[in-house]
């Protein structure tokens, strides 16, 4: 696959001049933001935004209808953001499409109830175009990695805890996907075992010790 780094005052103009000295459109290519630059003080100490821009030769469906649907969505809200998308090694998720911009903390929300509406809007618009649902990534300024790594710490903190006292302990409530992160970061956990209590948004998980 062919690749490019292409320089410019912002991240918007980079993409696009790296699109067009590939001769593709977003849903044909890999995009890596390198850096997003700085402005400087009256043009001193300024610094241009860098990307990375690698053409996909042969672009899958969901990669295609998944860029194409994340766009317009950006597109409709009239907001300052932008989306690239990557494929990650040894990754069985499929494309990750990751959204930032100076009006990221918008799609993101409380505690990222915006970030998961806006995840499950894509899905289904994505899935009904396809028929299908097939696996991608939708993010924002990597907030979904971030909380996906403070629930596993936090899940093993607090194992650790139940091992030594021998008491359960309940989490605060949470989403039925971030109650599967804990599940599946402790499944292998000796001395412990989870399970979920409670409805609708108190349901959390409790870690208590082995029967």
């Amino acid at each position: 696959m062919k690749s490019i780094t292409m320089t410019a005052k912002t991240v918007e103009e980079a993409v696009e001049l790296g699109l067009r000295e590939l001769g593709v459109d977003r849903t044909e290519a890999e995009i890596e933001v390198v850096s997003r630059g700085k402005p400087g003080l009256l043009g001193i100490g300024s610094e241009p935004a860098k990307i990375k821009v690698t053409k996909i030769d042969n672009p899958s469906e969901v990669v295609q209808v998944a860029s194409d649907v994340v766009s317009k969505l950006i597109r409709l809200m009239d907001i300052d953001v932008i989306s690239t998308m990557r494929h990650i090694d040894g990754d069985d998720e499929g494309p990750f499409f990751d959204i930032e911009g100076e009006d990221s903390a918008l799609l993101i929300g409380r505690r990222g109830e915006t970030l998961r509406a806006l995840q499950l809007l894509v899905r289904t618009i994505v899935g009904r175009k396809l028929g299908t649902n097939l696996n991608f990534t939708v993010d924002v300024e990597g907030y979904d990695d971030r909380r996906r790594q403070s629930l596993s710490n936090l899940a093993d903190r607090v194992a650790s805890r139940v091992i030594k006292t021998g008491r359960s302990i309940e989490l605060e409530p949470m989403s039925a996907r971030e109650r599967r992160i804990v599940h599946i970061s402790l499944a292998d956990q000796k001395g412990i075992q989870t399970e979920s209590s409670g409805e609708g948004k108190d349901r959390r998980v409790v870690i208590k010790p082995s029967q």
